[in-house]
């Protein structure tokens, strides 16, 4: 719920207020990844739903990096 709530946050604010809030989202995802690790790791989850959970929250990772790097670049 939490990263939801930031990266809409991110979508709304100002360009160069988004780096925090970004760093905000980062940081949950990873705790997410941690949580899905250990609840497969407890059996509370099979292999096959961890791995579709870690992919997509690879992938919410990697779109969330990419969001900050857009916001360092400089114009052209």
């Amino acid at each position: 719920m939490q990263c939801l709530e930031y990266s809409i946050q991110a979508a709304f604010l100002q360009k160069f207020k988004k780096a925090e809030i970004l760093q905000n989202l980062q940081v949950h995802i990873e705790i997410l990844k941690r949580f899905i690790r250990i609840a497969q790791e407890l059996n509370i989850y099979t292999q096959k739903d961890y791995l579709i959970f870690e992919n997509s929250l690879q992938e919410i990772s990697k779109m969330t990096s990419g969001w900050k790097k857009y916001l360092t670049q400089k114009a052209p």
